[in-house]
């Protein structure tokens, strides 16, 4: 600063600059502030300032169980206890950890950026982007590559993974540089370099400046099983989401039309990739061209006729049995102490049918109750299965003393459900189901 002072005073007229900048100019860099500045400012490039460490709030924890149990015993020690408790004191030493676990040192310089005929080739200063993270050894990112136009750059990155909660890299950024040497095209000896650095990675990005997409609220049921291991189409399958059939999934992404990105529900952690509906639907549907060897070529496709099926509504159940079942939708619900189900609808809209499907699926989970009635039963009828029989009388004193919780006559006969029916289904812990048919 005192060069550029010096300097000032002797600056030629033919510069063009005027007298009332220069004065301008002049008054703040002799400012006592700015001056106190520049010295803080050498000082801090002279000393190299780290931290101690990066776990200061696991001692400070530590420290609190080793002295809490004497706190009736000093006043000190409870005055101590209190202060370290602070949610304030808490919140500064978990920022310091985090500021401390970052690399904020400059790159190391390429041997390869010497070169003449490279600089030529170089990206515009303000399009290149410095990212310092740090990583385990042997703990994995959370993102893919593919390779376009001869560069490295980031296909997908896992909901839920470290490049992910770290927000810095973005989908379509180009990796250039990973601690100062060049990353070349290939994906797998990215990932396994990624993947065996321990401590602070610097990597030099061209990045896409695309937007973030928020994750989705997409809850599925899984019909198959899967391991990503045994699966030749995965694009990696380290990325892959092992699961089994019956567990329930949350989609967080759906942006590529073959592979889905997708967490446990129950289990949590990080997302992975599992093969999109469309995929998995292509899979299984694939049939292999039977291959007549009879002809006189070897190998040669045989014409047999298709048996075709016309579609009806009285057969749909049959068709409906053949449809392939991948991921089905559902919905996460609050937790509720509903303890009976009413299924109600006009009839032959399948209440029966709907009740007897979510028993047979779950008998575990659903149950439901023996109607009465004070019809007489037929010759094929047991009491206690279809029906529960009981004479007009006993069942006409029980609904006016309120027993029943529904009742109705058909054809002269009564009908009704008894309230001690659907407890007894309650104590069992299962959710009672009743479908009931409205009279007008």
């Amino acid at each position: 600063m005192q060069q550029v002072l010096e300097n000032l005073t002797e600056l030629p007229s033919s510069t063009g600059a005027e007298e009332i900048d220069l004065i301008f100019l002049k008054g703040i860099m002799e400012n006592p502030i700015v001056k106190s500045l520049a010295k803080a400012h050498e000082r801090l490039e002279d000393s190299k300032l780290e931290a101690v460490s990066d776990n200061n709030l696991e001692l400070v924890n530590e420290i609190l169980e080793d002295i809490t149990p004497l706190i009736n015993v000093d006043e000190n020690v409870a005055e101590l206890v209190g202060i370290l408790k602070e949610p304030h004191f808490q919140s500064l030493l978990e920022a310091h950890d985090i500021v401390a676990s970052k690399c904020y040192d400059s790159p190391p310089s390429s041997p390869e950026m010497n070169n003449s005929s490279i600089n030529n080739q170089l990206l515009p200063v303000d399009a290149i982007r410095i990212l310092g993270i740090h990583k385990r050894a042997g703990e994995p990112l959370g993102v893919t590559f593919r390779v376009e136009n001869n560069d490295l750059v980031i296909a997908r990155i896992l909901h839920g993974g470290m490049i992910d909660r770290q927000g810095l890299l973005h989908v379509g950024d180009i990796i250039k540089e990973v601690n100062g040497h060049e990353v070349g095209n290939n994906p797998k000896e990215l990932q396994e370099l990624l993947k065996n650095i321990s401590g602070s990675v610097t990597l030099k990005i061209l990045p896409s400046y695309r937007d973030t997409i928020t994750p989705q609220q997409v809850f599925v049921k899984c019909h198959f099983d899967y391991n990503p291991y045994n699966d030749n189409l995965i694009p990696c399958k380290e990325a892959g989401l092992k699961f089994s059939k019956g567990e329930i999934l949350q989609i967080v992404n759906r942006e590529d039309p073959n592979w889905w990105q997708a967490s446990h529900v129950k289990e949590g952690g990080s997302a992975g990739l599992i093969p999109s509906q469309f995929l998995e639907e292509k899979r299984k549907a694939f049939v292999r061209r039977d291959w007549d060897n009879s002809g006189p070529f070897c190998g040669t496709i045989s014409s047999k006729k298709k048996k075709k099926m016309m579609y009806l509504t009285t057969r749909n159940a049959e068709f409906d049995r053949h449809e392939i079942q991948i991921y089905e939708e559902v919905a996460k619900m609050p937790p509720f102490q509903r303890k009976t189900l009413v299924l109600i609808g006009a009839q032959g809209v399948g209440r029966r049918s709907l009740k007897n499907r979510f028993i047979v699926l779950n008998p575990t989970r659903f149950g439901t109750t023996v109607p009465f009635t004070s019809r007489k039963p037929r010759e094929d009828e047991k009491d206690g299965q279809a029906y529960k029989f009981v004479s007009r009388s006993e069942m006409e004193a029980d609904i006016k003393a309120g027993k029943y919780l529904e009742h109705g006559e058909y054809e002269g006969n009564l009908y009704g459900t008894k309230i001690d029916s659907i407890l007894e289904v309650v104590q069992t812990g299962r959710t009672c189901i009743l479908d009931v048919n409205p009279q007008f």
